[in-house]
């Protein structure tokens, strides 16, 4: 665990490095209950195919809680105390981390779950990244965090972008993720966006109660070959 300071007080990040040749780094994004123990073994599963993952305490305005899953009514006042200018700083502070530790830009991805999916889009619209990843994030037609809507933000894509989305979403209906994908078809690089026909969201996490374990093994097979095209 790291700290760095920022306008709003100190930050931890969680990291997890390769025990080989670093191949580049990826910044995990959070889901709406803090740096759970789900966030800490997607670092892990990263570092373990080479890749440096630095994940940022976005909470940390409000104490860094870490949340149950059945708490969702507790976490909106943390979501709140973010912002766009919060968000700056915290996936920028992740970011410079991965430059210290000697990552290029074009070797720099991120990946985000639920609200981090949403912030991991919106990242590859706003600084230098070589590839992103989001599951399930949402804000699709009406923008989250003072940011645009992710149909705003897509065509706006500075990297290429691979999406995650479950058929069974109750909070992203199909027809918002199809919205979405004919909105990142307009940028200028590649992006894909992919459906899970039995997956709700949060299907990825294994302490879920939505967990699918075919579409969740499908998706993450699909991130990480995104990230060995582009980033690698």
């Amino acid at each position: 665990m790291l700290t760095r300071e920022t306008v709003d007080g100190p930050m931890e990040l969680l990291v997890a490095e390769p025990s080989g040749p670093v191949r580049g780094g990826v910044v995990v994004i959070q889901e709406a209950f803090g740096l759970t123990d789900h966030i800490g073994r997607i670092c892990e599963r990263l570092a373990a195919v080479g890749w440096l993952a630095v994940a940022p305490a976005l909470f940390h305005r409000t104490g860094s809680p870490v949340f149950g899953y059945g708490d969702l009514a507790e976490v909106a006042p943390h979501f709140l105390a973010i912002g766009a200018d919060g968000l700056r700083t915290d996936v920028g502070i992740a970011i410079d981390v991965l430059a210290e530790a000697g990552v290029a830009p074009r070797h720099r991805g991120i990946i985000g779950f639920c609200m981090g999916g949403t912030v991991a889009l919106w990242a590859a619209t706003e600084f230098e990244l070589g590839a992103a990843v989001s599951f399930y994030g949402g804000g699709v037609l009406d923008g989250r965090f003072g940011l645009p809507s992710l149909v705003e933000l897509a065509p706006t894509l500075r990297a290429p972008w691979q999406g995650h989305y479950g058929d069974l979403d109750r909070s992203i209906p199909v027809v918002q993720v199809e919205a979405l994908r004919v909105a990142a078809d307009r940028a200028a690089v590649p992006t894909e966006l992919y459906r899970h026909a039995d997956a709700e969201h949060g299907f990825n996490c294994d302490d879920r109660d939505a967990f699918e374990p075919a579409s969740a093994a499908a998706a993450w097979q699909r991130s990480l070959d995104w990230f060995d095209q582009h980033l690698a």
